[in-house]
């Protein structure tokens, strides 16, 4: 998005060491990174406390950015190049007497990260943010045994009943090697979950991620604090506290139910929630934040390629009270133009995908330059226009054009339909690079090539894909095709270099091979377009028709149970609600619709009223009563709390009751035909 001229000098003053250092010194190297433009930033070492360009210890990059360039956005020529590693040194510096990193960025979107190390081992590192900073190390050895939680990505919104993976990044910053730890874990301050984790190899300054083989399992709604650390480092102690913690404040919900088998009973009622009156434009996908309390539900227009799509967000949607918020970001022209997809993440943040070969809008080069977009849902931050040029996005990168549909994972972790090439990419942005910023080195993006999906070639109707997080399969439409496909992502290996680009330098950008993947659909669709999973079952819209079409996933294969109508021809996105209700948008009719089950089925709470299960909590066995076999319709299902089928068996055995004895401890429903009711297993 900018022009670059690069002519590499480097400013360097004449107290440049490199002697041997005396008593009471200690060596220090610097390791200086640039970003993919490093010509804009300037650095110098100095004492503690003084100022840019006095008492200069050193300098470097570019000169003519200097002490005072920082945002001015001149773009002057030299200094580092892109994407490098530089070390610089060695310093003699006083042991045990503190120093300052200056650093300024011209343009002003972050440049330069540094790593000191004393005496060959890493003691510092600081990553640089913004216009420029400065930060302040110790000229000194770190004490021998260290380690810090130094980022969480545990869920910061999860499900009653659900597992939810404790993860995050640890760093060795010890002098000593670490060969072995204790991993721990607390819950609102209970008693610690514990992990011994070795062999392994971490010098001062290596990074180390973690997943607790032991996930938390919530057994209530509410707000929690997480809190993680490493202890019994190499069969001691950490000598240094103050850094050991890393948290994370989750908030559990409800699980969304299944009730998706009332859809197949009497007739399900359409509700008309928006239309253009309140902004819905030509809808692509919707999505509701997972923060239930928030009550909010995303909807993401098309607009024009020019202008950039824009989000409508309803607080309260289909109820009394409901409002409405239509937004467009400064730069959406390139960060949303034409959007296909939107998803939320497990941490405030929400993803969306361009749906045109190359975000600048310059066709005639041949040249893209798109991909998903991460955003954040604070409102404080998205669409605000505080942030310089490039708008309020946190994350972009660059490998898929006319971008087709995106289901989210974990964190940052997303996977987009690559409607050019015609295959499936995994995008983790891993640590955004804020708003307004544009480092994107930090991704790692994989390439899953062995099918071909075919876009709409007039570029208008989706390709979605779903999620399931249960399962780890990704289910994809293929709308050329008339089909659907899965994947399943817990299988497969890198096998060598992306083959599709890229224009720049990511952590890793590789193709996989060796792994699962099927068609599942293959007759029955006209215009497929969105996709949704929710238990065992799989919706698909049809734009065509306007029908969602009901998928049973439970059994060896993937068969249709019925279709509900959506509101005529048009259907894009659709999305389960917190509720277990069927949400879409429309796009021939500029619509936000709703779809009930029968008012005669009633929802799960009344169903449950028909069944008695008895004892609830169970141990070994429950007994279920309150239907014969005049009105029970269908085999008896016992559902987890996401609505998978953990059991399944004929309602004429219920004489001796179901056996949940191999069940986990956890809440559970018991299903026959349209009615349930619910238990703990303990």
């Amino acid at each position: 998005m900018r022009s670059i001229l690069l002519i590499t000098v480097l400013f360097v003053l004449p107290n440049f060491l490199s002697a041997q250092c005396g008593a009471g010194e200690v060596e220090v190297f610097i390791e200086v990174t640039t970003d993919d433009y490093g010509y804009e930033t300037y650095w110098e070492l100095l004492p503690n406390g003084s100022p840019c360009g006095s008492n200069t210890i050193f300098a470097g990059s570019n000169a003519l950015v200097g002490c005072n360039g920082a945002g001015l956005q001149l773009q002057n020529p030299g200094g580092y190049g892109n994407g490098l590693v530089i070390t610089e040194g060695p310093f003699c510096l006083v042991q045990g007497v503190a120093y300052d990193i200056f650093w300024a960025d011209d343009y002003g979107d972050a440049g330069l990260s540094f790593e000191v190390f004393v005496n060959g081992v890493s003691s510092a590192s600081f990553v640089g943010t913004g216009a420029g900073e400065t930060f302040t190390f110790i000229a000194d050895l770190p004490p021998s045994r260290d380690m810090a939680v130094t980022k969480m990505i545990t869920a910061l919104f999860a499900y009653r009943d659900v597992p939810v993976a404790v993860k995050g990044e640890l760093r060795s910053l010890g002098a000593d090697p670490v060969t072995s730890f204790d991993l721990n874990y607390t819950v609102d301050g209970g008693t610690p979950v514990v992990q011994s984790v070795g062999p392994v190899n971490l010098t001062a300054g290596d990074y180390h991620p973690f997943e607790h083989a032991q996930p938390w399992v919530p057994a209530s709604t509410g707000a929690f604090t997480i809190e993680v650390w490493a202890s019994n480092i190499n069969g001691g102690a950490d000598l240094n506290t103050s850094n050991d913690l890393g948290t994370a404040a989750v908030k559990v919900n409800e699980a969304i139910p299944d009730i998706i088998a009332q859809y197949l009973y009497g007739t399900p009622v359409l509700d008309v929630i928006a239309t253009s009156n309140e902004d819905i434009l030509v809808p692509r996908d919707l999505d509701f934040h997972p923060d239930f309390e928030r009550n909010e539900l995303w909807v993401i227009n098309k607009d024009t390629e020019a202008s950039g799509g824009s989000t409508v967000k309803f607080t309260n949607a289909g109820e009394a009270g409901m409002t409405f918020l239509m937004q467009e970001d400064v730069n959406n022209w390139h960060f949303m133009s034409l959007p296909t997809g939107i998803a939320f993440a497990d941490n405030n943040n929400f993803a969306t995908c361009p749906g045109v070969f190359d975000a600048n809008h310059n066709p005639g080069d041949g040249v893209y330059f798109t991909g998903p977009t991460l955003w954040s849902s604070d409102p404080d931050i998205y669409a605000q226009n505080l942030f310089g040029p490039l708008g309020s996005h946190l994350d972009m990168l660059h490998v898929t054009p006319y971008s087709q549909g995106i289901a989210h994972e974990h964190w940052n972790k997303f996977w987009v339909v690559d409607g050019y090439n015609g295959d499936v990419v995994m995008h983790d942005f891993r640590t955004d690079h804020g708003p307004g910023m544009d480092y994107h080195g930090d991704a790692i993006i994989r390439r899953y090539a062995d099918f071909t999906i075919t876009k709409d070639p007039n570029d208008h109707i989706v390709s979605h894909c779903a999620m399931d997080k249960a399962t780890g399969w990704l289910y994809v439409v293929d709308h050329g095709g008339d089909r659907v496909l899965r994947l399943n992502t817990a299988t497969g290996s890198a096998s060598g270099p992306g083959n599709f680009g890229p224009y720049e330098t990511y952590v890793e950008y590789s193709m996989v091979s060796s792994y699962d993947w099927e068609e599942i659909i293959s007759s029955g669709l006209v215009e497929p377009a969105g996709i949704e999973v929710i238990g065992d079952h799989l919706l698909v819209s049809d734009h065509a028709t306007g029908e969602v079409i009901i998928y049973d996933l439970s059994g060896p294969v993937v068969a249709e149970l019925g279709r509900v109508d959506a509101g005529g021809p048009g259907l894009m996105g659709i999305k389960v609600g917190p509720d277990g209700r069927i949400w879409g948008v429309n796009a021939t009719t500029h619509s936000l619709v709703r779809i009930s089950p029968d008012a005669t089925v009633g929802s799960e709470e009344v169903l449950g009223s028909t069944l008695m299960l008895r004892p609830n909590p169970a141990v070994d066995r429950l007994f279920v009563s309150g239907l014969d076999a005049s009105t029970a319709i269908g085999p008896v299902l016992v559902q987890d709390a996401t609505g998978r089928v953990v059991m399944r068996q004929l309602f004429g055995d219920l004489r001796n009751g179901l056996d949940v004895g191999a069940l986990l401890p956890g809440s559970y429903s018991v299903r026959i035909g349209a009615s349930s009711a619910r238990f703990v297993k303990r």
